[in-house]
């Protein structure tokens, strides 16, 4: 048995945990390997740092893409796994899938696809990153015993009825991937809209809508309040354009702020 108590010690989401202690102790007992469900990025970084630092347990994640936010984690006792072993040579239970509308006069972000996929039916352990294809709709990554029961099948997304098709990763049109880089600005204030609109490159009112529907996310917590005020360490994240790091702020001498950002 695994040391759950001592795992869960500190943990801001045992429950989750507890399910992934329960996915490896189920590894270790049968010596088969298990795939969780797909799990956000924050947890997956809790179990690497809990159940990563054991010795009889091996994980590794899988999303479709190299930048996945939401992944599956591959559980499995460390004598099975090679110490060659990646991402790419394993491959994962994933399936794409088109989410095919007209979105044109009622745009979309993936936040709306996402509660339109599980208001049709969807478990949220069974979708992994969606991303919008300009006004034709999204594609999404999803888990392979999900894909034979959306064939077919529609759903609402805002006001947009659309058509679902599962389809193999290698018909998907991944997001253009971004390696990380570093910007400099100068803002007046703090403020969440202000700092996230020039560092992730979006109007300021629209940052504001994004930031009230809860889109945004600081250190893996919604924020829904434009005026909340960044710190150095603090990072932004909003679902389908990427991830921004605070890395400095600095007082400048006509009272505003020089901040030092990281977006990847």
């Amino acid at each position: 048995m695994l040391p759950r108590d001592d795992l869960l010690v500190g943990c801001g989401q045992p429950q989750e945990l507890a399910a992934l202690i329960d996915l490896a102790e189920q590894a270790l007992r049968t010596w088969e390997p298990v795939w969780s469900g797909f799990i956000p990025a924050e947890l997956r970084e809790l179990a690497q740092q809990r159940l990563g630092s054991l010795a009889e347990v091996r994980l590794l994640g899988a999303g479709g893409w190299p930048q996945a936010e939401r992944q599956r984690l591959l559980l499995r006792r460390q004598e099975l796994a090679a110490a060659e072993d990646t991402a790419s040579s394993i491959d994962p239970p994933l399936t794409g899938l088109l989410v095919s509308g007209n979105f044109l006069f009622d745009p979309a972000e993936p936040a709306d696809v996402r509660r339109g996929l599980l208001a049709a039916g969807l478990d949220p352990g069974e979708l992994g990153d969606i991303w919008m294809r300009g006004d034709r709709g999204a594609q999404a990554v999803i888990a392979t015993d999900t894909a034979q029961h959306l064939v077919g099948l529609g759903a609402q997304v805002r006001s947009v009825t659309v058509q679902l098709e599962p389809v193999p990763l290698d018909q998907l049109q991944w997001p253009a991937s971004r390696s990380p880089r570093n910007l400099t600005t100068v803002e007046a204030s703090l403020r969440l809209d202000a700092v996230a609109s020039a560092g992730l490159g979006l109007s300021r009112n629209r940052m504001n809508e994004l930031i009230r529907a809860g889109a945004v996310r600081i250190n893996w917590q919604v924020v829904t309040s434009p005026s909340r005020e960044l710190h150095s360490g603090d990072r932004v994240r909003l679902e389908g354009r990427g991830e921004l790091e605070v890395l400095e702020v600095q007082p400048t001498k006509r009272d505003r702020w020089r901040l030092q950002l990281r977006r990847s």
